[in-house]
């Protein structure tokens, strides 16, 4: 039992870590995103 417990504690904090990751990334991804249509429309 102690260590189903201990695994479901590890799982979940993996869980949240790869959520928090994710959205990190997808934040990244925009702000580069927004960068270029800046760009873009800069050069018009």
């Amino acid at each position: 039992m102690r260590k189903l417990m201990g695994l479901a504690i590890v799982a979940g904090a993996l869980l949240v870590s790869a959520c928090n990751t994710v959205e990190g990334v997808g934040r990244d991804v925009s702000s580069a995103g927004n960068t270029v249509a800046k760009t873009a429309d800069d050069a018009k």
